[in-house]
């Protein structure tokens, strides 16, 4: 074991024009930026093994955009390997599309496959505008912002340590409803007789590490917590979501130059959003799950779905990071046991059968005939699974097998676990539960974007997040990703 070596970078991402804001099916064009989105990086080296972990704000980092960073980096002349760099998208809902990565634009294409000769479809927002930002304009600025990120991490490493921590901030929540049928819904309405429960838990743990210079003045935080970045997932602005708010806050207490690095653990079923008090939003969100009729007013926290929430559950976040910090740390840890693997995990691809072939070409072509008019994104969102199932079909002609790229590291006592899924919680919670490790950090929608692993018991319930459309595994794939990421663990420890 030798003396770690720590080095941090941050990267914002500069939108010279509007964007087209992709994670819902609405088309949305920005019309200013509420905070700026970045790329932050955290490199560690020691004994000739290295680690860079990239947090960036966007919904998802595809394995095109890998592709392109890595590609970035393979020459870059200063011993870092590119396989052990690692990009965890945080989830937001307020950011720019690019190359490589469109699964509104992937349904609504096959949507327009299937539209009658009389039929078209028509946008909300005009996605194709002059004035927007290209494709391939968003690609190179977001690809070279990272690579610098990480490259100055990997430059700015210097002696360091570090104090993991854990803490406790309310913020995920389990956005799956469940009624007496045996259905289930994402977003479901609670406020009816037929309501029975939420369908999984709620994490409030933050996994937390304080990371310190070699003068052992505080740099920066590294914080993992169970929910997607989307408060503000509806609105017409770029924003890191809370993050933003909790790296703004945590500036403002300790030191401008404070680095955050927000990591986004398993939590494919869960959003900040308390679906039992629902408050209703004071903005237009566009989203046909979350139609209520007329709700009842209720005492509880601001809409997780406007700036007021998203303040909130900010403010939670940077309180308990804060406190955390104020209420004593172990000692720093500088020469410790450091491993990174990189797995390549073969899991089952999650199948079509023929039977739901049929079903879904009859839906589909039912649906479109007693369709009045033109088509927009609801409809798209109304038919995605069954335009998924006829995409599966096709798909498993060629394979049978869906590969994930895994980083499995020891830091310590500590575990960093990452897959590119947005795993259901219940997962997360046995690796964590099993692990051998004294605190283990769990990164989804890590190099590569391959949907949501739905547990067996939301695959019966059904709805989006659990349809075959969802994702490219079922709960036979998590159940052995889980498996595999424990041995892993298990053999470093």
């Amino acid at each position: 074991m030798s003396q770690l070596k720590i080095g941090w970078a941050e990267e914002e991402f500069v939108l010279t024009k509007p964007v087209s804001i992709i994670g819902q099916f609405a088309e949305r064009i920005s019309e200013y930026v509420e905070k700026p989105i970045t790329a932050t990086a955290l490199a560690v080296e020691a004994d000739g093994e290295q680690m860079v972990l990239c947090s960036v704000d966007l919904v998802a980092v595809s394995d095109f955009l890998l592709y392109t960073v890595r590609n970035l980096l393979k020459d870059n002349n200063m011993g870092l390997d590119p396989m052990k760099v690692i990009l965890a998208a945080t989830h937001i809902h307020t950011g720019p599309g690019y190359t490589g990565y469109g699964a509104m634009d992937f349904v609504r294409a096959m949507l327009e496959e299937e539209l009658p000769p009389d039929k078209k479809y028509i946008e909300r927002a005009d996605t194709k505008r002059d004035d927007l930002m290209t494709d391939d304009e968003l690609l190179e600025e977001i690809s070279s912002k990272i690579a610098k990120a990480v490259l100055g991490a990997w430059k700015n490493r210097d002696e360091g340590s570090y104090v993991n921590a854990f803490g406790r901030a309310v913020v995920g929540q389990c956005r799956r409803v469940t009624y007496s049928d045996g259905s289930a819904q994402m977003w479901g309405d609670c406020n009816t007789a037929v309501f029975e429960a939420l369908e999984g838990g709620n994490d409030s743990g933050v996994e937390l590490l304080y990371v310190f210079d070699k003068d052992k003045k505080l740099s920066g935080v590294v914080a993992n917590l169970a929910c997607t970045a989307q408060c503000v997932q509806h609105r017409k602005f770029v924003s890191p979501d809370f993050w933003g708010e909790v790296k703004m806050l945590l500036r403002q207490h300790f030191d401008e130059e404070l680095f955050l690095l927000p990591l986004c653990s398993v939590a494919g079923d869960q959003c900040p959003v308390d679906l039992v008090r629902w408050v209703e939003p004071e903005s237009d969100v566009n989203d046909p799950n979350l139609t209520r009729s007329n709700p009842p007013k209720r005492k509880a926290d601001p809409s997780m779905f406007d700036l007021s929430g998203m303040k909130k559950a900010g403010k939670r976040v940077a309180r308990e990071i804060i406190d955390v910090y104020d209420e004593g740390l172990d000692e720093v840890k500088s020469d410790v046991p450091f491993i990174h693997q990189v797995h390549k995990m073969q899991l089952p691809l999650r199948r079509a059968t023929l039977t739901e072939e049929k079903e879904a070409k009859r839906a589909i072509h039912e649906y479109l005939a007693n369709k009045p008019g033109d088509v927009d994104y609801i409809d798209a969102a109304n038919l995605q699974v069954h335009l998924g199932i006829l995409n599966r079909m096709k798909e498993q002609e060629t394979r049978d097998i869906a590969e994930a790229e895994i980083h499995i590291i020891r830091l310590g006592n500590i575990a960093i676990a990452t897959n590119p899924y947005e795993m259901f919680l219940d997962y997360g919670n046995q690796i964590k539960s099993r692990s051998a490790a004294e605190q283990t950090f769990l990164v989804q929608l890590a190099n590569g974007s391959e949907g949501y692993v739905p547990t067996k018991k939301a695959e019966k319930g059904g709805h989006y997040s659990a349809f075959i459309s969802s994702g490219t595994i079922g709960h036979d794939g998590g159940e052995q990703l889980v498996r595999e990421t424990l041995k892993a663990i298990r053999g470093m420890f």
